[in-house]
């Protein structure tokens, strides 16, 4: 016959989970940022890089996407790094920087369509880690 197991054991377990999810959210956030600055960078330097499509609905200058991504880029960077902290803002602006980052990569799919569906699956599993992972912290036993 199995001890039951303690709510000590039950919590620290919760508390790795949501220390390894926002780790992982942490770490997808930063290489998302770090690639998305890469490709304003990109954008920035050469526009002709990119494909472009003639008759797309939110047509723009690849410079001004370029940018875009830059800014994006480096402000996921930085949250990326308040992640680490497990800080409520840094959640809460990662949650808001992916999907920004989503709203961004959509955009831009025409000028770089496969680029754009592996940045919107990054950002997708940060959302997920981010929202999924507890916040609460379990009190101490006395």
């Amino acid at each position: 016959m199995t001890a039951p197991r303690s709510t000590t054991q039950v919590q620290t377990t919760k508390q790795q989970w949501a220390a390894g999810l926002t780790a992982f959210a942490a770490v997808m956030l930063m290489i998302a940022g770090i690639l998305d600055v890469f490709r304003g960078i990109m954008a920035i330097a050469r526009d002709d890089v990119f494909v472009t499509t003639p008759n797309y609905a939110f047509k723009f200058d690849l410079s001004g996407w370029g940018w875009v991504h830059l800014i994006l880029g480096a402000v996921a960077v930085i949250v990326g790094l308040g992640l680490f902290q497990r800080s409520m803002w840094a959640r809460v602006a990662g949650v808001t920087i992916a999907g920004l980052l989503i709203i961004a990569n959509f955009l831009s799919l025409p000028y770089y369509p496969i680029w754009s569906i592996v940045m919107i699956a990054f950002s997708g599993f940060v959302i997920w880690a981010l929202c999924v992972s507890p916040t609460e912290r379990p009190s101490q036993p006395a």
